[in-house]
C-alpha cells in the first residue's frame, strides 16, 4: 500500500528498467526513483504490467501523479494519459457520427454497460434494438452510436437503436455486403450483416437445389450476400447468394468464384431492375397521354411525341444506369 501526496501532474519521458508483481521501476533521469503501479499502467484492468507491453527497455511518456511519502519516490501513470486520449477519441467518433462495435461487459436496472475505447459507456434499455434479455447480450459485441460524451461529468451514453437504424438505412436493394453465418435452420441461414440479422432462405442459396444447408454453409463462415429485400417496419432483411452465381450451381461447387464475382453480378442485377423500372414508366406514360409527357429513348421526360418510337422505348441493359453504385 502506497501513501502518497499529490503533486502537480507533468509529463516526463522515462525508461522502464525493472518490473515486479506490483508494477515497474522507471528511470526518468531524476534524483528520486519513479514507480509505475500495475493499477496505473493501463486503462484496462491487468494483473501484471507486462500484459500492457511494459517490459524493461521500453521508453514511454509518463505522467507524474504524486510522491510516495515513505521513500520520496515519484509515482507515475500511463492510465491517465490513455484516459485522456480515450475521451478525445470518443469525442472525435461522435463528431464523425460513426458506428462502433463495443463489447457488453455488464448490466443494471437501467441498461447495459459497454466498453468503448477502454471507457465504460452506458446503453439505456430504451436505446437497445434487440429484444434479447440483458444476460443474453453479455460478452457480445453490439453496434453503437454516441449520444453523449461528457468527460467532466464522466458520462458516456450510447445507442444501439440508432446504430442499427443507420445501418439498415444503408441497405439498398441489390447491394453486396459482407456477412457471418450465425445459425442454420431447415429453411435457411441467419446471417449477421453488421449487427443486423438477415435471412438467406434455402431457395436463395443457389440455382441448384440445396437439400442440406450444412453441406454449403457452417456457423462462423464469412461470405458475401446481396440484399434482396428490406422490410424496415418489420426489421426483416432477405438475402441471396443465388443472384450472385456466374453460372447456376457455383455456390455449391465454387463459392470462392461467387464471392470474387459478387459485385459484378450484383451490378447486372441492379441494371435489370433499373431497366424494368424504366420500361414500366414508359408503359404507364404511353397509356396516359393526358399527362402530356412521354419518356424519350434517353429516359428523359418530354412533351408527347417528342422522340418516343411507336413501338415503345427501346432500351438495352447498357443504356440504363445502375440503381445503386457500389
Amino acid at each position: 500500500m502506497y501513501h502518497f501526496v499529490a503533486v502537480t501532474s507533468c509529463q516526463v519521458k522515462g525508461t522502464v528498467f525493472k518490473t515486479d508483481a506490483n508494477g515497474a521501476l522507471v528511470d526518468i533521469s531524476a534524483k528520486s526513483s519513479a514507480y509505475l503501479s500495475v493499477e496505473q499502467a493501463c486503462i484496462h484492468r491487468i494483473k501484471h504490467v507486462e500484459e500492457a507491453g511494459i517490459v524493461p527497455g521500453m521508453v514511454e511518456e509518463f505522467v507524474i501523479i504524486g510522491e510516495n511519502e515513505s521513500d520520496d519516490s515519484l509515482l507515475l501513470s500511463l492510465r491517465m494519459i490513455q484516459y485522456e486520449l480515450a475521451w478525445e477519441r470518443c469525442r472525435q467518433l461522435q463528431a464523425e457520427d460513426v458506428i462502433v462495435k463495443a463489447k457488453v461487459i455488464g448490466a443494471n436496472k437501467g441498461g447495459l454497460v459497454a466498453l468503448v475505447e477502454g471507457l465504460r459507456g452506458f446503453v439505456p434499455f430504451s436505446q437497445i434494438s434487440s429484444k434479447a434479455a440483458a444476460e443474453e447480450l453479455l460478452d457480445k459485441e453490439i453496434p453503437l452510436k454516441f449520444v453523449e460524451v461528457d468527460e467532466e461529468q464522466t458520462k458516456l451514453v450510447l445507442s444501439n437503436r440508432k446504430a442499427v437504424a443507420d445501418s439498415q438505412a444503408q441497405l439498398g436493394i441489390g447491394s453486396v455486403v459482407l456477412g457471418v453465418v450465425q445459425s442454420l435452420k431447415p429453411y435457411g441461414a441467419f446471417i449477421d450483416i453488421g449487427g443486423i440479422n438477415g435471412l438467406l432462405h434455402v431457395s436463395q442459396i443457389s440455382h441448384d437445389r440445396v437439400s442440406d444447408i450444412a453441406t454449403v454453409l457452417q456457423p462462423g463462415d464469412t461470405l458475401k450476400v446481396m440484399i434482396l429485400s428490406h422490410d424496415r417496419d418489420r426489421g426483416r432483411v432477405s438475402l441471396s447468394t443465388k443472384k450472385l452465381e456466374p453460372t447456376p450451381g457455383d455456390m455449391i461447387r465454387n463459392p470462392k468464384l461467387v464471392f470474387e464475382k459478387a459485385e459484378e453480378m450484383a451490378q447486372t442485377f441492379r441494371q435489370r431492375i433499373a431497366q424494368a423500372e424504366a420500361m414500366a414508366r414508359a408503359d404507364m406514360l404511353r397509356f396516359q397521354p393526358e399527362s402530356g409527357l412521354t419518356l424519350s429513348s434517353e429516359g428523359i421526360l418530354g412533351p408527347l411525341g417528342s422522340d418516343l418510337p411507336d413501338d415503345g422505348v427501346d432500351l438495352t441493359v447498357d443504356d440504363v444506369p445502375p440503381a445503386v453504385d457500389l
